[in-house]
């Protein structure tokens, strides 16, 4: 459609729109709990614009959802089918949980957080609604509702506002004929600029990392020495594959699906997405994106239902890697009428008919990926290598914790450190089936950066280096909280 926005340009936008506001907050607090909270509310906001005036979920939909997110969190990875069913069971507009802080913030600071993000709120919604290159006098109207319902509260809490805010009708479009210039769309192409209409270019993508970049991130990675020399195996393998297959020499049948064994925590999505770029700088992949899923993600509750629903996994996988959670879930042994051999049977296929363009990795407990790849003949054919990810020790455990902190710029007292260290020993030589690697890692992490927010939040004129220092008093927590969240 001539003048739609590419789904990289909304992304575009929509970061740089988020990033900027959030470079205004200066309470650390609210800017964790922006950070983590806004994605998902602005992925929910796209529900209630598209479900506006009745229009069809298209394709185009889906890629503008799957765009929305900032650098750091999970990107989306909707499919056509959940989209349409979210869209149409829309439960209403909720204010996030963060606007109720950033009120109290502004209350207390004197300053207009709350009435900017709904600045903010307005222009990404517009910004969702263009994405039929119209925003119709339902859609506008919608936006405004919700504009008008964060304002309610800033004025029940005595906020004052700054300049008028923004008004969704000003930005309404009408629909372009098919054969006619399309200048009417030009302010849904403008939203996200604040009413200048933005020049129509291709899309502006970052280049893609280099093979070197790649190995460089891979060996940068805490532990996992026997996965890296797997990995360098095999991109050493494929590599002269692809000579032999240029110099007319013959090329023995190779699969390149992989298993991924180990406990939850250990890296395996990691280094399945590195592998899937990977692949693609080596010109096996024609894309080189992820596609992760797990046992949910390919069955439905119907007969039938359950190969469309992994036949379109599968399309979106295309050109990258599909990369398969806790797949021993498909394989029910209890229940020989599961609807999780329909998925699997529809996988192989997809397998087959796509072998040249789409590599599979599946991934589990070590003791049960080994029932799920002898449960079909076929798994066991086209799944021949298997890597192994070891648990992390304590002292690789307290490099991912450093790791963090210096990410998001907090450091550590000489007695924190002290204490980390021993904590993290500790909990690998102590660890049981609930032991969760790094992610036992991030949760200490996290709730050591919220006591610590509560600690400088008391403090009268916190400075710089008060709000990046972790004490040991952050890190101490009860023996019962432990191993909460793990």
């Amino acid at each position: 459609m001539k003048g739609s926005l590419s789904a990289a340009e909304v992304h575009k936008q929509y970061s740089d729109g988020v990033t900027a506001f959030r470079r205004q907050i200066t309470d650390a607090t609210l800017r964790i709990k922006f950070t983590q909270e806004v994605d998902i509310f602005f992925r929910a906001c796209t529900l209630g614009v598209w479900g506006r005036d009745g229009a069809s979920i298209t394709p185009r939909h889906v890629e503008y959802y799957n765009a929305i997110y900032t650098k750091g969190n999970p990107v989306p990875a909707i499919l056509f089918w959940e989209l349409s069913t979210a869209v149409s069971e829309y439960p209403g507009f909720q204010p996030p949980p963060f606007f109720a802080r950033m009120r109290a913030s502004d209350k207390v600071s004197g300053t207009h957080l709350a009435r900017r993000f709904i600045d903010l709120m307005t222009l990404m919604q517009l910004l969702f609604a263009a994405v039929d290159d119209v925003v119709s006098e339902e859609e506008a109207g919608f936006v405004n509702a919700c504009a008008d319902s964060l304002s309610a509260l800033c004025d029940r809490d005595g906020l004052k506002g700054g300049k008028a805010p923004l008004d969704a009708k000003d930005f309404i479009s009408k629909r372009p004929e098919a054969d006619g210039p399309g200048d009417e769309a030009a302010p849904a192409a403008a939203v996200a600029g604040g009413g200048e209409a933005a020049p129509q270019t291709e899309a502006e993508q970052a280049p893609a990392p280099s093979l070197e970049e790649l190995m460089a991130e891979l060996d940068g990675l805490c532990g996992l020495d026997k996965v890296k020399a797997d990995v360098k195996s095999l991109i050493n393998l494929v590599k002269v594959r692809k000579l032999r297959q240029e110099h007319e020499l013959p090329i023995p049948p190779m699969s390149l699906h992989l298993v991924f064994l180990g406990n939850p925590g250990t890296g395996k999505t990691t280094v399945a997405r590195l592998l899937a770029k990977i692949y693609h700088a080596i010109g096996v992949l024609s894309k080189g994106q992820l596609v992760e899923v797990d046992r949910s993600g390919l069955v439905a509750g119907f007969v039938g239902q359950t190969a469309i629903k992994t036949g379109e996994v599968i399309q979106k996988a295309l050109g990258g890697v599909l990369f398969i959670d806790e797949a021993y879930a498909l394989a029910n042994q209890d229940a020989p009428n599961d609807f999780g051999k329909e998925a699997i049977e529809t996988l192989l296929k997809g397998m087959e008919d796509h072998r040249a363009d789409l590599i599979v990795i599946v991934a589990g407990y070590t003791e049960l990926m080994g029932t799920f790849i002898h449960a079909n003949p076929g798994l066991e054919s086209r799944f021949n290598k298997y890597f192994y990810f070891e648990d992390y020790n304590g002292g690789q455990l307290m490099a991912i914790f450093q790791s963090m902190c210096a990410k998001n710029g907090y450091t550590l007292s000489d007695e924190a450190e002290e204490y980390a260290g021993t904590y993290f020993r500790e909990l690998y030589e102590e660890r049981d089936e609930n032991f969760g690697n790094a992610r036992d890692v991030r949760n200490v992490f996290e709730r050591a950066v919220s006591r610590q927010s509560d600690r400088v939040a008391a403090l009268e004129a916190p400075g710089k280096e008060d709000l990046m220092s972790l004490t040991l008093a952050d890190l101490r927590e009860d023996d019962g909280a432990q191993t909460e969240g793990t």
